[in-house]
């Protein structure tokens, strides 16, 4: 099993940047993908970006490319998600999840960290 902590989330102002972790814990061999997703009040969970495990590719979802980008450090079984030029549409919760395979679901996922962004 899997565990994830989310943290880093705040209250900003527009053109600010955050820096969201996640911490991996417990059986984190079993990881082959970690995701970030955002979810809006009234709004459907957005992919926002992902990372394989052992760091090495990386993608990020059209609408925050040039903004967002997401690394890992192996050391620290931590994963960041490094917000830049927030816009109030960044508003949401922050969910960080886990795959275990290229073919299988986000099956683990941690408890979400606040992100508003006021104009």
């Amino acid at each position: 099993q899997v565990q994830l902590v989310e943290s880093g989330g705040g209250v900003v102002q527009t053109g600010d940047s955050l820096r969201l972790s996640c911490a991996a814990s417990g059986r984190t061999f079993n990881i082959y993908t970690l995701g970030w997703f955002r979810q809006a009040p009234g709004k459907e969970r957005e992919f926002v970006g992902s990372i394989l495990w052992n760091g090495r590719h990386s993608r990020i979802a059209e609408s925050v490319e040039g903004r967002f980008t997401i690394s890992k450090d192996n050391a620290k079984n931590t994963v960041y998600l490094q917000m830049n030029s927030l816009k109030p549409e960044d508003t949401a919760v922050y969910y960080c999840a886990a795959k275990a395979g290229p073919a299988t679901d986000f099956g683990a996922w941690g408890q979400g960290t606040q992100v508003a962004v006021s104009s």
